[in-house]
């Protein structure tokens, strides 16, 4: 099933994201991870690209085939297109449809320091174009969407502008960036829509268990801290329960205020960790 037409349904759709193993950890712990995932059941989980992010990795293509034909649940495949050639992204795809994957979150990646990047692919809209255009093939294709800006753009405006031509293009639906102010979110989307983009936008929802790993995210993404959020960091970042429960509940008061506003999904970063996942499905499984 293609994921545009989960929103079809009379339902907020709630999703999930996992990534593959580090090189130095067997596959077989995100099957673990797998394992108690299934038992929430979401609407679709997401793969990331690859540990490494190279065409040898073929490990996202095996989770997410595993994810739809094994546990049952739809599944997307994330593909990078900046460090690719034409060559290499049509062996991902003769992949990924041998192995019965119909879904496909088109991103262009992050620039690696010290390697230039390839010269075919500059954006992630070329590469939703690239993926219309092969005709051997007829995947769903999301894209990534980003409430406060992507770290490249020089303003919001231009942003959404990009983002118009990535739909223009053929993305049939958005996952948002994390974000920490529900305003924010209802802020991007708003103008998203007043520009045209009337597709599904999801979400991004990410629980912060430590202090280490949200400076890494913000660092990486550019998303604000609420003065309340980062009071919450600084009260019990030096009790790792206390900061794993606050985040939990961080995250589950998103979620509920989202989802009464009428959003049409929520997608958690689960981070491979089932346990807040569950205690966060837990908690909101009566509003989807």
């Amino acid at each position: 099933m293609k994921l545009a037409e989960l929103f079809n349904q009379e339902k907020t759709i709630f999703s999930f994201e996992v990534f593959p193993p580090k090189r130095n950890n067997p596959i077989e712990t995100i099957y673990q991870t797998l394992d108690e995932l299934q038992e929430i059941k979401p609407d679709f989980i997401s793969v990331t690209y690859g540990a490494s992010g190279s065409l040898a990795d073929n490990s996202t293509c095996e989770i997410a085939s595993a994810i739809k034909q094994k546990y049952g649940i739809e599944s997307a495949a994330h593909l990078t297109c900046v460090n690719s050639t034409k060559e290499e992204v049509s062996e991902v795809l003769r992949r990924l449809a041998d192995n019965g994957v119909e879904n496909i979150l088109a991103l262009r990646g992050d620039l690696v320091p010290d390697v230039p990047p390839k010269k075919e692919f500059k954006h992630a809209s070329e590469l939703i174009t690239f993926i219309k255009e092969t005709k051997d093939y007829d995947f769903g294709i999301s894209g990534a969407c980003y409430p406060e800006g992507h770290l490249d753009s020089r303003n919001q405006v231009e942003d959404i502008l990009n983002l118009k031509k990535k739909v223009d293009a053929g993305a049939q639906h958005l996952i948002s960036q994390l974000f920490f102010d529900n305003e924010v979110f209802y802020d991007f989307v708003d103008k998203a829509r007043i520009a045209g983009i009337n597709v599904p936008i999801e979400a991004g929802i990410m629980p912060v268990t430590n202090k280490k790993q949200i400076e890494r995210m913000v660092s990486l993404c550019g998303a604000s801290l609420p003065r309340k959020f980062t009071k919450m960091m600084s009260r019990y970042e030096n009790k790792p329960e206390a900061m794993r429960d606050a985040g939990i509940a961080y995250a589950v008061n998103q979620i509920v205020d989202l989802v009464s506003q009428g959003v049409d999904g929520v997608h958690l970063y689960t981070m491979n960790n089932p346990y807040v996942a569950k205690r966060i499905s837990e908690s909101v499984k009566s509003l989807f």
